[in-house]
């Protein structure tokens, strides 16, 4: 274990010390027109807005939790604020949105240690902001989706071995996704897949993700065929979380249209009523089963609400934003119950969630999109190629993540003792624990 803290500790120290000596050039590489203060104010605020989600997260996922697991549940998400940030300058922004190669990948010298990102616009990544400004924004969004897969291995996971996986996920699928998705360059793109704000690139690659997570690990040592679940340690925390996520997801998405205009006004507006129909839905969908409306399950509800109308946002109206989240949570509820069925322990339910909610938003996208979609121009192959979309990056994000747990299993073994999990990871893994 000191070997390892050894080896962690010097590839600190080396990035740190590395951007000593890099050349950090403010001149950007395709500089454009001269910076929109309107523009450059509201992304600025948006990005603030989308840091809030991963606290948020945190609360969310740790008033799910067992009691001895809580620290250990938000942290997860909130060291990703660290972990991610540092390999975002290091090479993650190049790898996301550098030169294209082959429309997959970013070249990693073009941005390398954030040489380049400064303060000039780029004609084509933020032409109206400046680069520097873009390039943070967008680390919002590579942060919190590996915070998001760690609701569907909470409770049994070694810190370690998780800090060296959201790397690996990081370089290997959300950086090619987001490349493909949203470089400007990037075969997805270019193909006519339309993602606003991150359906497939975080929602849909997380949740898969998760679900591979949930399979590796294994089921939790305190669950036994007839008991899937366990109490929530703090019910107002989750509700806590929904807000804090709802109120930073305006950010996320509206934020995603880059400019203060009516694209982002819309967006604003199409989140929050998808989110509302969502929570509703889910409620009373509680009530036909003879359940009592409860403040856990209106929270999801909302929660995937948020998830289906971000790749939408800003290609529909808001009477379409309430049937995708009147339809997203349908189908997420249904899914949560059929896993609840089944011997799958996704803990705290990320892949129905977040990886179904991901999959309804993409595909009535390719429905409702404007212009573009099924029900403007049944002729237009959007919705087709949204179908097959959803198929390829479910597959990569699932089939890559397994190769990368094993991976990071045969480097650190990921799975904390039956021990160390019988007196919960705030104590085992941290030394920490509720209420010192």
């Amino acid at each position: 274990m000191k070997g390892r803290a050894i080896v962690s500790f010097v590839l600190v120290a080396c990035v740190c010390i590395l951007g000593l000596f890099m050349p950090q050039s403010t001149v950007g590489l395709h500089s454009g027109d001269p910076i929109n203060g309107a523009d450059t104010a509201w992304v600025m605020v948006a990005a603030a807005l989308v840091l809030i989600m991963t606290p948020g997260l945190g609360f969310f996922y740790g008033g799910m939790a067992s009691r001895k697991n809580i620290i250990s549940t938000v942290f997860q998400s909130v060291v990703c604020l660290g972990v991610i940030s540092l390999l975002w300058v290091f090479v993650g922004f190049s790898l996301c949105f550098g030169d294209s190669i082959g429309g997959i990948i970013g070249d990693p010298r073009t941005f390398f240690m954030f040489n380049h990102v400064g303060y000039d616009t780029d004609t084509n990544l933020s032409p109206t902001i400046p680069l520097v400004l873009y390039a943070m924004f967008q680390l919002k969004f590579a942060i919190i989706t590996p915070a998001l897969i760690t609701g569907s291995f909470a409770e049994r996971v070694k810190f370690s071995s998780y800090l060296l996986f959201i790397c690996l996920f990081i370089v290997f699928i959300y950086a090619p996704l987001a490349h493909m998705t949203w470089h400007p360059q990037g075969l997805l793109r270019n193909w006519g897949i339309l993602d606003f704000a991150g359906g497939t690139v975080v929602h849909m690659s997380a949740g898969f993700a998760a679900l591979a997570g949930a399979m590796f690990l294994g089921r939790r040592s305190i669950l036994s065929d007839h008991n899937h679940s366990h109490e929530p340690s703090n019910i107002p925390r989750v509700i806590i979380g929904t807000g804090l996520l709802w109120f930073g997801w305006y950010g996320f998405n509206a934020g995603s249209a880059l400019a203060a205009n009516g694209t982002a006004a819309m967006a604003l507006a199409t989140t929050n009523t998808a989110a509302a129909s969502a929570m509703l839905t889910w409620l009373f969908l509680d009530n036909l089963r003879g359940n009592k409306a409860s403040a856990m399950g209106g929270c999801i509800g909302a929660v995937v609400g948020l998830v289906a109308i971000t790749p939408a946002c800003g290609f529909v109206n808001v009477g379409q934003a309430l049937f995708i989240g009147f339809v997203a949570s349908i189908v997420s509820y249904f899914a949560v119950n059929l896993k609840n069925k089944s011997k799958l322990d996704d803990t705290l339910d990320v892949f129905p969630c977040h990886g179904m909610g991901g999959v309804v938003g993409t595909i009535l996208t390719g429905v409702f999109a404007k212009d573009v979609g099924l029900i403007y121009d049944p002729s237009n192959p959007t919705f087709y190629r949204h179908l097959i979309v959803v198929v390829i990056v479910g597959s990569f994000a699932f089939f890559g993540s397994m190769v990368l747990y094993k991976i990071t299993d045969l480097i650190v073994p990921m799975r904390v003792s039956p021990e160390e999990e019988l007196i919960g990871l705030d104590k085992s893994q941290h030394g920490e624990w509720v209420g010192q």
